[in-house]
């Protein structure tokens, strides 16, 4: 049984006026998913009931609980679309690295991310890969002209993963972090190469979401919001491309600009080289 995503209800609607029309609008659907993994209940996470299967596979590869997309021998999603049981070959270490110690994300209490900083230390990620800036530009308006439950609701977000080939893979959802496990999820079940990718993602840059992108050795992070000075760090530490404030057609570049291809040159601002 497919969960209904959209809710319809009555509202009032006021003006500055004080005319008050009675209308319908429309919500977006909450629920509680429970993820079980190799027959123990793992835990249960506020989101969208929607690629439920995408959402539990790109978090336990995000937190290398799982690491290969092979090690998966079954995916079910319950009939009523509330739970989602897998049966996979684990990293017995991480899994308990993973309930070792919980920090309350900036996710709202929405996403959920585990314990990272003890197996990112190592990671960096060191593509030569380069993106054309006008590119970046296309990608990030496109972003937001698609974005069709977040147009219905005002209520989600969203997260796209943008292919070497310029395919795209996305999801939404009312978490920042739920957004991008389900996407990546959707490219790990289909085995796409993703190293060559971009992610765009609708919040804040705070250092969780670029841990997700440390993880899956995705070179480039793009938001129209702010990062969070330890996103930048992150980024920073891991060779994360982060681009942040996308939007009124401009983008700061944070950590790694190697990446990103112009034909102009960078040049201070007059504030900067008086400063220097």
């Amino acid at each position: 049984m497919r969960k209904e995503i959209l809710k319809k209800l009555v509202i009032e609607r006021i003006d500055r006026n004080g005319k008050i029309v009675i209308q319908e609008d429309m919500t977006i659907s909450e629920e509680r998913i429970t993820f079980y993994l190799n027959g123990k209940q793992l835990m249960s996470v506020m989101s969208i009931p929607k690629d439920q299967d995408a959402h539990i596979v790109g978090f336990l590869m995000s937190e290398a609980v799982i690491e290969s997309i092979d090690d998966i021998s079954s995916l079910r999603i319950s009939d009523d679309g509330l739970a989602v049981f897998v049966e996979a070959k684990i990293n017995e270490a991480n899994i308990q690295n993973l309930f070792k110690e919980k920090t309350l994300t900036t996710g709202c209490c929405v996403g959920i991310t585990g314990n990272i900083d003890a197996k990112i230390l190592k990671e960096f990620n060191r593509t030569v890969h380069q993106y054309h800036y006008s590119r970046l530009f296309d990608a990030i308006e496109d972003f937001y002209e698609q974005s069709e439950l977040f147009n219905q609701t005002g209520c989600v977000h969203k997260t796209k993963l943008v292919l070497e080939d310029g395919s795209c893979i996305e999801s939404e959802d009312i978490g920042r972090h739920n957004s991008i496990d389900k996407t990546i999820g959707k490219a790990k079940l289909a085995k796409i190469d993703i190293k060559k990718s971009f992610l765009i993602v609708s919040g804040r840059l705070s250092m969780e979401m670029v841990v997700k992108c440390v993880m899956h050795k995705i070179p480039l992070i793009i938001s129209k919001a702010a990062p969070t000075h330890l996103g930048i760090k992150t980024a920073q530490l891991h060779g994360v491309t982060l681009i942040g404030f996308a939007r009124g057609g401009k983008m700061n570049i944070y950590t790694h600009s190697s990446r990103i291809s112009t034909e102009q040159i960078s040049t201070y601002s007059k504030d900067i080289a008086n400063a220097v």
